[in-house]
C-alpha cells in the first residue's frame, strides 16, 4: 500500500487549493461589483439582453419582473424619458438602455443628479443590438437627469 508522504500530501492540497481559488476570486470580485436593481416586464427580451450587458461589464444585478412604471415614478424619472426598464444603483435612477460605461462613469463622478436615461429604445444600444438588427447602430444620447426633470447630455453614443 502506498501511503502519501507529507510532501506529496502538501502538493495535493496545494493543487486542490489552486483549482478552487479562481472561482472564489471571481465570486468575490462580482460580489464587490455595484448592485443594479432592475424593474422590467417579465416578457421583454431586450431588457434581459441589457441585464446580460451589465453583468458582462462588472455590474451585479437583481431583477424584478414586475414592470417599471411604478419604479420610474418612485425614482423621479419624468414620463417623457420612459423606456422599457428602470433601475437603481448607488442612489441614482437608470432609465432605459444605458450603457454600462455610462453607469460606471456616473458612479465614479457622482454628479448632483437623479440619474441617467436613454429614452425610447435606440437600435444599437445595449440590449437593442442583437442579430435581429443586422449590425445597425443609430446614434443616441445618454441624458443626465437633473432635479425637476431637466436633462443635459452626459454621453454621446455613435
Amino acid at each position: 500500500m502506498n501511503t502519501p508522504t507529507p510532501n506529496r500530501r502538501r502538493l495535493v492540497l496545494q493543487s486542490a487549493a489552486a483549482l478552487l481559488a479562481p472561482p472564489l476570486v471571481a465570486r468575490q470580485a462580482f460580489a464587490a461589483a455595484p448592485m443594479v436593481e432592475i424593474w422590467k416586464d417579465p416578457d421583454c427580451g431586450c431588457c434581459q439582453d441589457w441585464v446580460k450587458h451589465l453583468n458582462m461589464n462588472k455590474l451585479a444585478t437583481r431583477v424584478h419582473d414586475s414592470g417599471n412604471a411604478e419604479a420610474r415614478a418612485r425614482l423621479r424619472i419624468p414620463a417623457e424619458l420612459a423606456s422599457c426598464h428602470t433601475a437603481s444603483v448607488g442612489g441614482y435612477a437608470i432609465e432605459g438602455h444605458v450603457p454600462a460605461s455610462a453607469i460606471h462613469r456616473l458612479l465614479k463622478e457622482k454628479p448632483q443628479a437623479i440619474g441617467l436615461a436613454v429614452p425610447g429604445m435606440p437600435v444599437g444600444s445595449p440590449g437593442m443590438d442583437g442579430p435581429a438588427y443586422g449590425g445597425r447602430r443609430d446614434p443616441y444620447d445618454v441624458l443626465l437627469v437633473l432635479a425637476g426633470g431637466r436633462t443635459r447630455v452626459f454621453q454621446r453614443e455613435a
